[in-house]
C-alpha cells in the first residue's frame, strides 16, 4: 500500500528558533524532506523510530534505513519516524536545558515510541548509541528498563557479534531485515493486545526465526578467561540464532521514492542496490562471508527503479551498489540502458566497488568524465605472496595491465587502498606496497609524453588488519598499537626511496583507533563495561577523527578489569569458543576454518562462479550457488 500523505498531526519543532539559530547545520534536526512520510497518529496504533548513531548527513546516506523506513511506512497502522546523533553542539545544550531526543517527522520524543531500532553499522560507533538513549531518557541497561520504555532493537552488520553491546539492547535483528517485522509487530500487537507485559513480549519474540534476546541466555568462563558455554536460559528458547535472509531480491520492498536530504548527505545520489553478497572469498572480508550467497536483482527491475527514483528525488547520479559490481551478471546492459535513457540530460551514473580489468575499464570510459575523477582499486596487499594469503585473486599483472589500460583512456590519478598487519606479514610484504605504486607509476611513464594526460598522481592508503568474527581470519591475532605504526614507517621509508617519489602519497589509518575496533568487534559481554565506562568519561563520536580519545579508552579499559590483550593480540585455539558461535550465518565454521589453514598454505580458492568450495550458503536454496554455470 501506499504511504498516506496527509497534514492532519500537528508539527511543532522540538527545537525554538534561538537554538536553532545558534547551532551548525540545523537542517539536521527540522525533517519536512521530500518524501518524508507522513500519516495521521489517530490511525497508528504502532510507532517505531529508526536511528542510525551517527550524525544526519552519515545516516541519510545509509541505504539500509531507506529499505526499512519504506517497509515500515508501508504497514498498517505503522509509523516509522528517525532519529540520528545530535553533534556536540546540540548535545551540550539537550542536556543543560533537559531537551528529550525527539524523532524528525513528528518531533515527538524517542521515549514515546513503542520500539526504538538501532542500525549498527560500525563498531566505532558503539558510545554514540548510548548518547542516543541516554539522551531519549530510556535507561542505558536493558535490564533497568520498566513498561514504559521502547522495546530497543539492534540490527545491521555488528550484530553478527552482538556481545559487547547486548547489555544495552532488549532484542537484536540477525540478518536481512525485511524478513521477520511484520511477525514481530503483529507478536506486539497481541501481546499488547492481551494484556501481557515487556517480558511476556519478549519471549514471544525469542522464539521468532532470527530473533536474539540477550536476557534469554546465560554465559559462563573457563579460568583462562576463555567462553566455557553460551547456553539458553530457559526452555523453549533456540541454541542458534539463524541470519534472516531475503532470496528473491527482485520481490521485496525497495524505496522507489528515497527520501532527499535538506543537506548534502555523504552519498549525495540515488543508490541503486544491483545485487547482495560477494562471489570472491577474501580472507579479511566480513561481508564477503555473512552476506553469502550472491543474489542478483533482476535487470528489468533495476531499470524500472532506476527511472521511478531519478524522477522522485531530483538527483542528478545514480550509484550501481554491490560488494563486487563487476560481478553482476547483466551489468553491460543496466549500463547501456541507463546511457541511452539518461544521454544529455545531465545524470552521472557512479560504479563503486569494480575490478581493475578490461571490462569494467570499458564501461568506466562510458559513463565517467576522466579528466574528472580518479582511478580507485583495492590490491590490499603489497606482494603476491600476501595477495594469495588473503585471497585477493588479483595478479600483478592484472593491476598493471589495467591501470595502463586506464592510463591510455585517460586517466592519470590512481588511489590505492591496502592492510596492513595481515597474518604472515613480512617486511618484503610490506615495502612491496611503496614498490607496487612505483611500478604503477611507471607505467604511465610507459605512454609517449605526447599523448600523457599531464602529471601521474598516485594515492596510496593503509588501514590496520582488525580480524572480524565469521571470517577465516577470525582466529587470528591483532598488531598492538607499536607494532602498527612501526610498519606503516616501514612502508613510509620505502615510498621516500622511490624514484617517482614526489608523484607519489602515503597516509595510514589511525592505529589507537584500531584496536579499539578490535577490542569491540572481537568482544564478549564483559567488554559493556569498557564502552560505558567510556561514554561516563564523554567519549561519543569514536569514529570521528577529531572526537576520539585514546587516553579515555585506555582508562575505561583499564577501570572495567579488562585485559586488552586478551582480545585483541591472542590468537584463538582451533576449538576456541567464540562468542558469536550461536549465530548461524549459514558459512560453516568448518569452512572457515579450512580457509584459514589454506590461507598458511598461501592457497588461493576459486570464487563462488568458478567453483563451489562447500561453505554452506548452498543451504539457503538459491543465489550463485544455483546458478547454472556449465
Amino acid at each position: 500500500m501506499e504511504v498516506s500523505l496527509n497534514n492532519n498531526t500537528e508539527r511543532r519543532l522540538a527545537l525554538s528558533d534561538e537554538i536553532l539559530l545558534s547551532i551548525d547545520k540545523p537542517a539536521r534536526y527540522i525533517g519536512n524532506e521530500v518524501n518524508m512520510a507522513r500519516k495521521n497518529l489517530k490511525d497508528i496504533d504502532v510507532r517505531f523510530c529508526m536511528c542510525f548513531p551517527d550524525v544526519y548527513e552519515i545516516g541519510m546516506s545509509h541505504l539500509g534505513i531507506q529499505i526499512l523506513y519504506d517497509m515500515f511506512n508501508k504497514m498498517e497502522g505503522v509509523y516509522c519516524e528517525r532519529v540520528y546523533s545530535p553533534w556536540h553542539d546540540l548535545d551540550k545544550i539537550m542536556r543543560e536545558r533537559h531537551i528529550p531526543l525527539f524523532a524528525l517527522e513528528t518531533q515527538q520524543p524517542v521515549k514515546d515510541f513503542d520500539f526504538l531500532g538501532i542500525t549498527i553499522q560500525y563498531e566505532m560507533c558503539y558510545t554514540n548509541i548510548l548518547q542516543i538513549l541516554d539522551l531519549s531518557g530510556i535507561p542505558l541497561i536493558a535490564a533497568e528498563r520498566d513498561e514504559t520504555s521502547p522495546i530497543v532493537i539492534g540490527g545491521g552488520p555488528c550484530t553478527y557479534n552482538p556481545e559487547p553491546i547486548a547489555d544495552f539492547f532488549d532484542i537484536f535483528y540477525i540478518g536481512e531485515g525485511e524478513t521477520r517485522y511484520q511477525q514481530l509487530i503483529e507478536c506486539y500487537r497481541k501481546n499488547r493486545d492481551n494484556g501481557g507485559s515487556r517480558d511476556d513480549f519478549l519471549r514471544m519474540a525469542a522464539k521468532l526465526s532470527g530473533i536474539y534476546v540477550p536476557r534469554f541466555y546465560n554465559v559462563s568462563y573457563n579460568e583462562d578467561g576463555t567462553l566455557k558455554s553460551f547456553t539458553p536460559a530457559e526452555e523453549g528458547i533456540p541454541k542458534t540464532i539463524k541470519k534472516e535472509i531475503v532470496m528473491d531480491v527482485s520481490n521485496t520492498f525497495y524505496p522507489d521514492k528515497p527520501l532527499v536530504p535538506f543537506i548534502r548527505a555523504t552519498q549525495d545520489r540515488v543508490v541503486l542496490e544491483i545485487q547482495r553478497g560477494c562471489i570472491r572469498g577474501c580472507r579479511f572480508c566480513q561481508a564477503g562471508m555473512i552476506y553469502r550467497p550472491v543474489r542478483e536483482r533482476d535487470v528489468d527491475y533495476l531499470k524500472s527503479m532506476a527511472k521511478k527514483m531519478l524522477e522522485s528525488t531530483g538527483h542528478d547520479e545514480i550509484s550501481l551498489s554491490s560488494l563486487s559490481s563487476s560481478d553482476y551478471s547483466k551489468l553491460n546492459e543496466l549500463l547501456l540502458f541507463l546511457i541511452e535513457e539518461y544521454k544529455g540530460k545531465g545524470v552521472n551514473i557512479s560504479l563503486p566497488s569494480l575490478r581493475v580489468d578490461a571490462f569494467s575499464l570499458d564501461i568506466m570510459s562510458k559513463v565517467q568524465d576522466v579528466r574528472k575523477s580518479s582511478l580507485t582499486f583495492a590490491p590490499e596487499a603489497g606482494s603476491q605472496r600476501l595477495r594469495n594469503v588473503i585471497n585477493k585473486g588479483l595478479t600483478e599483472e592484472n593491476i598493471l595491465t589495467g591501470c595502463g589500460l586506464a592510463f591510455k583512456g585517460g586517466w592519470n590519478k590512481v588511489k590505492l587502498y591496502f592492510m596492513l598487519g595481515l597474518p604472515t606479514e613480512t617486511r618484503e610484504d610490506m615495502e612491496g606496497i611503496a614498490l607496487l605504486s612505483e611500478k604503477i607509476a611507471e607505467k604511465y611513464y610507459e605512454i609517449p609524453k605526447s599523448e600523457r594526460n599531464g602529471k601521474i598522481s598516485i594515492t596510496a592508503s593503509s588501514s590496520f588488519f582488525i580480524p572480524k568474527p565469521f571470517t577465516p581470519f577470525q582466529w587470528a591475532s591483532m598488531c598492538t598499537k607499536e607494532e602498527f605504526l612501526n610498519r606503516a614507517k616501514v612502508v613510509n621509508d620505502k615510498f621516500k626511496e622511490m624514484l617517482n617519489k614526489k608523484s607519489m602519497k602515503y597516509n595510514w589509518h589511525e592505529a589507537d583507533v584500531s584496536v579499539i575496533e578490535g577490542l569491540l568487534a572481537r568482544g564478549d559481554r564483559r567488554v559493556s563495561r569498557v564502552i560505558l565506562n567510556a561514554y561516563n568519561s564523554g567519549c561519543i563520536y569514536d569514529a570521528w577523527g577529531d572526537s576520539f580519545v585514546n587516553e579515555k579508552w585506555m582508562k575505561a579499559v583499564l577501570d572495567a578489569g579488562i585485559d586488552l590483550s586478551f582480545y585483541t593480540t591472542r590468537q584463538r585455539e582451533p576449538d576456541e569458543l567464540f562468542p558469536w558461535d550461536f549465530i548461524d550465518t549459514g558459512v560453516s565454521k568448518s569452512f572457515l576454518r579450512r580457509e584459514w589453514e589454506r590461507a598458511y598454505k598461501e592457497q588461493v580458492t576459486p570464487n563462488c562462479r568458478i567453483q563451489c568450495s562447500g561453505c554452506g550458503a548452498k543451504a539457503f536454496g538459491g543465489g550463485v550457488c544455483y546458478e547454472n554455470t556449465n
